[in-house]
């Protein structure tokens, strides 16, 4: 597939939606730049989806805090079965 695109600019290209769905590529996705003899090649950069996702899901509780809670709940010292 050849596609012929213009440079911005301030160096922008706009790479056309049927390359964009076929990589996954969307706002935000990071791609590696390699020059090999007369060619720029775009490879996507896959991220790992952990890092993806830090800082998504912010709380204003600590996750320990939630998790702790959590698991008072399901205690059984909190049902009574077992004393202390």
């Amino acid at each position: 597939m050849d596609t012929v695109c213009k440079i911005s600019r301030k160096g922008g290209i706009v790479i056309p939606i049927d390359i964009r769905k076929k990589f996954g590529l969307k706002y935000g996705s990071m791609l590696r730049i390699k020059v090999k003899d007369d060619r720029i090649v775009l490879i996507p950069e896959r991220i790992d989806p952990i890092e993806e996702c830090y800082g998504k899901l912010r709380s204003r509780k600590s996750l320990i805090d939630l998790l702790l809670k959590e698991r008072k709940k399901d205690s059984p010292f909190n049902e009574g079965k077992i004393r202390s």
